[in-house]
């Protein structure tokens, strides 16, 4: 018999992204819509461990679904890989009376909530919330679109002093292991060359192409690198090369960093996290665990934690084609 569900936990873990907030609130009043209790806890998992859970309610939220990052906080957790910490974060669940807990990340995160249910059979529900787009079993994380629109208003304006100066510009974007952001905001911003790490295209290719970009008569370019690409050491080193191997270019690198992460979260993000937030707590009421919910086409689905963990198979051949045609 499923053990009906009456106090929700929530945290967020690992990288912020815009729209976790929004995800936080949709939760927090699904809860109060279902007239069930709803408990933030702050810090992510070391939050668990120490015990830093408060009870939140519909007006706990108000006013923050305009804003990035997270109220809640998040952190990362040495203590909570070990089976000693886990038993603290059950424990400290159990002392609050929490059913179940929601868990707003990535692939990180949701290796921490698959290890606390199965341990302790213990309902979880996960929600991704990453910009690297880099789950699997949903077509978009929360924190992507955001972060793509940040990426390409920063290449806009690298753009205006490229083309003062005669420059080409690497401009280094977020993607340890997905080039989506790459991809995506250098066809918008309209890059001459994308490099990500799932397409091996080789130093050699980018020379050739920006060869054929100076005959065509271009006297600027930019080159959006993904910093999961292993076309050089890292990007200085590629541009160090680059600018060995090719005249005519003044060479300068631009690491957008951590800019990618903040701000505030676009329409559809927030409308994606409250989404997300309203089928998590469902699923949960359903007697649902262990899964994460996601959007495939439009809809919001539920698929297994192990399968959210699985590589994602990216199909990036359309618009690497899109990248090539439009970039002559």
């Amino acid at each position: 018999m499923i053990k009906k569900v009456k106090n929700i936990a929530v945290l967020t873990s690992g990288g912020d992204a815009p729209g976790m907030n929004a995800a936080i609130r949709s939760v927090v009043r699904a809860c109060s819509y279902y007239n069930l209790n709803c408990f933030g806890v702050y810090k992510g998992y070391e939050g668990l461990i120490n015990g830093e859970i408060e009870p939140l309610n519909a007006r706990s939220v108000r006013n923050i679904i305009n804003r990035g990052g997270t109220f809640l906080k998040s952190a990362r957790s040495k203590a909570f890989r070990t089976v000693e910490g886990r038993q603290k974060a059950h424990d400290n669940l159990k002392k609050h009376n929490i059913d179940a807990l929601i868990v707003i990340g990535g692939d990180g995160s949701f290796t921490g909530a698959l290890k606390l249910s199965k341990e302790f059979d213990f309902p979880v529900v996960g929600i991704p919330g990453t910009i690297d787009n880099d789950i699997n079993g949903t077509d978009y994380t929360i924190g992507y679109d955001t972060a793509l629109n940040t990426v390409v208003e920063a290449i806009d304006k690298i753009r205006d002093t490229a083309s003062s100066h005669n420059r080409l510009f690497l401009i280094e974007v977020m993607g340890r292991d997905a080039g989506d952001i790459a991809l995506n905001a250098g066809i918008g911003a309209g890059a001459e060359e994308i490099l990500i790490p799932e397409e091996d295209l080789g130093v050699e290719r980018l020379l050739d192409s920006l060869k054929r970009s100076k005959v065509s008569g271009k006297t600027s370019s930019i080159v959006v690198v993904a910093e999961g690409d292993k076309s050089g050491k890292n990007i200085f080193e590629l541009g160090e090369y680059i600018e060995e191997h090719l005249q005519g270019y003044e060479i300068r690198v631009s690491v957008l960093g951590h800019i990618q992460r903040g701000g505030a979260p676009s329409c559809y993000d927030r409308v994606l996290a409250s989404k997300l937030g309203v089928g998590a707590v469902e699923a949960l009421m359903d007697g649902k665990r262990e899964i994460m919910v996601g959007i495939v086409h439009k809809t919001v689905t539920q698929v297994p934690l192990t399968t959210a963990l699985e590589k994602r198979i990216h199909k990036h051949d359309q618009l690497i084609k899109v990248a090539d045609i439009t970039s002559v």
